[in-house]
């Protein structure tokens, strides 16, 4: 079992940043990557980013070169800063962690006012 905790998020105007952060507990050893999906109101779920075990990474187009994924091996954290935030990155973003099942943290609402 893996459990996942998130913080972060929050109110920002858009051009703004925010940073999420996610801590990986339990079975760490066997997460193979991390990462984040996000869901808008009234839209599917979709996804943000994610980072394997080795540290590779990849974003969806939306979010390239505006986010940037990391990982604290000693804390065994994945974090994600935002930058120049626009209103349709609003959402409901979910932390996952990937191992022989997909773990979801509680998830955490980024706002980005216009």
């Amino acid at each position: 079992q893996v459990q996942l905790v998130e913080s972060g998020g929050g109110l920002v105007q858009a051009g703004g940043s925010l940073r999420l952060s996610c801590a990986a507990s339990g079975s760490i050893f066997s997460i193979n990557a991390m990462g984040w999906y996000r869901q808008a109101p009234g839209k599917q779920r979709e996804f943000v980013a994610a980072i394997t075990s080795g540290g590779s990474t990849n974003y969806a187009d939306s979010v390239k070169g505006r986010f940037t994924i990391s990982r604290d091996n000693a804390k065994n954290t994945v974090s994600m800063q935002m930058n120049n935030l626009k209103p349709e990155d609003t959402a409901v973003y979910n932390c996952y962690a990937e191992s022989v099942r997909r773990y979801w943290g509680q998830g955490a609402q980024v706002t980005v006012s216009s």
